[in-house]
């Protein structure tokens, strides 16, 4: 706050306090007016769809803002902080010029809190407000061939689309927004955007092996564009754990690609392998994005349902270096007791051997070695190293 701001909150109190003729209730005036105020910040928060039309498009709840709605709410929450920062500073000055044994008991704490969440409502109101403009890409992604594509060639029009209302808004919210609520945006949306389009995966109809090479090509160029947003805001404060979040939130939906690509007779083994956490309900979807009819799934869903407790690490007492030996004290070494190897130990090798195996040949379809669909692609990707310019040549050498 400027010292304008200061003189002025001291000037306003000082001339209440001639007015009024019970000083200990100066706190109450400034409360009751700084609650009004919140109440005017919130009337300008743009407002969710509500009403039968709402809920006749689907649309109910959802908020749908412009550039100008995302510009004032970012206003908004400067205003908010400036007021909660304020707020704390008329309850110290109010102390100090009224009745003495009044003193203590001003807050304003109550004041300030509502300030905070008038924060946090502008914040999200904007993570929703993207959101929404994500909802056309998203339909957009389901719709797209993914069963007649032919051939692996850039990214999808509809990450085009993703990347184009990041780039018109970000850098508008990253100039606006302070670092502290700049990154509790980031991650809000980041914990919103992975797990949506990762669902989304599962809304699209039959994905051929070439369309999961397209579409595994498009959630890297995704993750790409989200791991930009920092720079695209000119704000790095906190980039290094909301590049890790968005990673691990992205790998998600790589996994699922990849147990789609894998062969029928190792997708359920791939399945448990890389989403160890899955239901026998997503399982089933897979299997319906494979294209596979439902005798045929029969058989692998009952042998997926025999082993369907996921396989779990064994827990392992890590191992502690002992002590360096002085020259007066000489450290006996411990005897290494013989271990007998019981058949469920054995059984329990040779499944971890096999998960192993798994993500060996998981991962080999993720590079594109198991088959001429991804020769292809590993051929665009080296040709897009020669471009100079072009969204592919970007997403393999950000």
């Amino acid at each position: 706050m400027g010292n304008r701001g200061r003189k002025s909150n001291k000037h306003s109190i000082k001339q209440h306090a001639g007015f009024l003729g019970d000083q200990e209730k100066l706190e109450e005036v400034f409360q009751k007016i700084l609650k009004i105020y919140v109440g005017k910040l919130y009337a300008r928060l743009p407002k969710g769809g509500t009403g039968i039309v709402a809920a006749a498009t689907g649309t109910d709840g959802q908020i749908r803002t412009s550039d100008r709605d995302e510009r004032i709410i970012c206003y908004i929450v400067n205003t908010a902080e400036y007021c909660h920062q304020t707020a704390g500073e008329l309850a110290e000055n109010v102390a100090k010029m009224i009745n003495p044994q009044f003193a203590d008991k001003v807050d304003m704490s109550e004041v300030q809190d509502e300030f905070s969440a008038v924060i946090t409502k502008a914040l999200m109101t904007l993570v929703h407000g993207l959101e929404t403009k994500f909802d056309g890409e998203m339909i957009a992604m389901t719709r797209v061939p993914w069963a007649t594509i032919e051939s692996v060639g850039d990214q999808s029009e509809y990450v085009n689309g993703i990347s184009s209302i990041l780039s018109s808004s970000i850098p508008v919210l990253g100039s606006l927004l302070s670092p502290t609520y700049f990154q509790y945006f980031l991650d809000k949306l980041a914990a919103s955007l992975g797990p949506r389009f990762y669902l989304n995966i599962y809304k699209c109809k039959h994905i051929s092996e070439t369309g999961a090479q397209q579409m595994l090509l498009d959630t890297q160029a995704v993750k790409t564009i989200l791991l930009d947003i920092p720079t695209l805001g000119k704000q790095s404060t906190g980039a290094a754990s909301y590049s890790k979040f968005v990673s691990r939130e992205m790998s998600k939906a790589e996994a699922l690609l990849k147990v789609i690509l894998s062969p029928v007779d190792s997708v359920a083994n791939t399945y448990r392998a890389l989403l160890p956490e899955g239901t026998p309900l997503e399982f089933q979807r897979i299997l319906d994005l494979k294209g596979l009819k439902k005798a045929d799934q029969q058989a692998i869903l009952e042998d997926f349902n025999k082993h369907a407790p996921a396989i779990k690490h064994p827990t392992v007492t890590p191992t502690v270096a002992p002590p360096a030996a002085t020259a007066s004290i000489q450290i006996a070494p411990i005897p290494t007791p013989a271990v007998s190897i019981t058949p469920s130990m054995a059984a329990l090798t040779g499944a971890l051997t096999n998960r192993e195996d798994v993500l060996a040949r998981a991962a080999a379809l993720g590079r594109g070695a198991a088959t001429t669909g991804f020769k292809r692609f590993l051929a665009l990707t080296e040709a897009a190293k020669d471009r100079k310019d072009g969204p592919f040549r970007k997403l393999f050498n950000p």
